[in-house]
């Protein structure tokens, strides 16, 4: 498989466009994967002149933009036309919507009709913008937890234009034996773009929390990760999220020029040693 490698910019954001692309290509990746959304590289009201700025000083380091990740969850939120509008003229190919939170037990079906009464609007949004907006796994207290909750979600919707956004990372929290191979195989269909981070459980204060750690040193098994994506035939873009909390950002990219060739190999089949 010959996937087109991103590079999340979230822990990057204190870099300008110019620095992001000179770091980001000098790491070795194919693009970038943009955060536009409140704090993020770009505000959402400031899409309009500030995206084809990101464009233009990314190319200048033969990197695309095929990707930019906002907290939209519906499409009648100030200015998610707006950035879906410019997204497509700026040949971004998918947007990464936002998070419906799962808080009480018993709440589930109501949520669920809910999230997919929004995503009926944000799917027309994408289909008049000829993009794909996807719908990212995420531990923890929220909808998409769960990649069979996020499969009932996305019952019916055109891949074209909603789709799965699988991060391995989440998906071995919550599903580390097996749930997160069963999981992928009940969104393989569905699964537009996938996202890399590694997790480690931790003992703080009697209670056992996840942490981002560098690729390999934690829970996800990489090799069979990459080995059940070739298998359904995944072919859109991988997100590396260099989520280091607390790192500084020099210490985030002198970790991610490790990370990078290690997720290649293990993708590539060639290390399948986890």
């Amino acid at each position: 498989m010959s996937w087109q490698w991103l590079m999340f910019s979230k822990h990057l954001q204190d870099l300008d466009f110019e620095r992001l692309g000179e770091e980001v290509s000098k790491m070795g990746f194919d693009g970038v994967d943009l955060t536009v959304r409140k704090g993020g590289h770009i505000e959402p009201e400031n899409a309009k002149s500030q995206l084809p700025a990101a464009k233009e000083a990314l190319k200048k380091f033969n990197l695309s933009l095929p990707m930019i990740t906002t907290n939209f969850t519906d499409a009648s939120e100030p200015f998610a036309a707006e950035v879906f509008s410019v997204a497509a003229d700026c040949g971004v190919k998918f947007i990464k919507l936002g998070y419906w939170r799962y808080h009480e037990f018993g709440s589930l079906e109501h949520l669920i009709d809910v999230a997919r009464k929004s995503l009926e609007g944000i799917a027309k949004l994408a289909e008049r913008n000829n993009v794909c907006a996807v719908v990212h796994t995420h531990s923890g207290n929220f909808l998409t937890a769960s990649p069979f909750v996020l499969a009932k979600l996305l019952e019916g919707f055109d891949t074209k234009f909603v789709g799965a956004y699988v991060d391995a990372g989440h998906i071995f929290v919550e599903g580390g034996l097996m749930g997160w191979q069963q999981g992928l195989e009940v969104l393989s269909g569905k699964i537009r773009v996938v996202a890399c981070k590694d997790f480690a459980w931790f003992r703080e204060n009697n209670r056992w929390t996840v942490k981002v750690v560098p690729i390999g040193e934690g829970i996800v098994r990489w090799g069979e990760f990459f080995a059940c994506l070739r298998q359904i035939g995944f072919d859109g873009p991988i997100s590396v999220h260099s989520e280091y909390e607390g790192w500084t950002t020099e210490q985030v990219i002198s970790q991610t020029r490790k990370d990078l060739p290690l997720l290649k190999r293990f993708a590539s089949g060639s290390d399948n040693a986890d």
